[in-house]
């Protein structure tokens, strides 16, 4: 059985309480564009430079949380999307936007063959573009983290194959926009984490599993 790595949902309070009823949820992530209110556990702050870093609005969002240090597991330095070299120049300024908070580096494409600040770090977040994301380069990182015991967070995990990628790896964390937003995906990952989602050649409504076509129930998918 694979770990179980946890979502950090991006929704209100409530949201999050009632996706948390999913051993598969574990708090809640918090961003400078969505700014939701703290739903009161475990969570943790993105920095929203994917979509386009606001410096002023994440110090907002900093400061409202700093009462709750102590229960937050990172906070992402802003990062250059898809560039590692970018990335890490400004992890050197690290303290400018983040001072006194557990720090997580955003990994990008390239990190691999860069040096880690792996003393300085609370958490490695894996970001980075998709081919680059899913690829070896990309493991070996997490398998490195984890050796050394840091923290590991997975973005854009929205599909129960990245999901059993990363959690077999053994990453602590991960996030998905499409599981935030629709519990269907959730439970798409949870039934094939359960070893209930393995594809059949024809399900009981009589769906060819492999195209999606529908069929008279009882027949095989070749005779629909």
């Amino acid at each position: 059985m694979a770990n179980q790595m946890k979502f950090l949902i991006d929704k209100s309070p409530p949201d999050v309480k009632r996706k948390a009823e999913s051993a598969l949820v574990g708090g809640q992530l918090l961003t400078p564009l969505t700014r939701y209110k703290n739903w009161g556990g475990t969570f943790a702050i993105d920095n929203g430079a994917f979509s386009g870093f606001r410096a002023a609005d994440f110090a907002k969002l900093l400061d409202r949380e700093a009462d709750r240090k102590s229960d937050c597991l990172f906070v992402t330095v802003p990062d250059v999307v898809a560039s590692a070299r970018r990335t890490l120049e400004l992890w050197q300024f690290r303290t400018r936007w983040a001072d006194g908070w557990p720090l997580a580096l955003v990994a990008q494409d390239g990190l691999e063959d860069m040096p880690v600040p792996w003393t300085q770090l609370a958490a490695l977040f894996i970001g980075g573009g998709d081919p680059w994301k899913d690829s070896k380069a990309s493991q070996d990182l997490v398998r490195t983290a984890k050796t050394l015991g840091v923290h590991v967070h997975v973005g854009r995990v929205n599909t129960p194959k990245r999901y059993e990628l990363f959690a077999d790896l053994g990453a602590d964390t991960c996030d998905g926009s499409g599981v935030a937003m629709y519990d269907h995906m959730l439970a798409k990952i949870e039934k094939h984490m359960s070893g209930d989602g393995a594809p059949t050649l024809f399900d009981m409504s009589g769906t060819d599993a492999a195209t999606g076509t529908r069929c008279e129930v009882g027949r095989m998918p070749a005779l629909c």
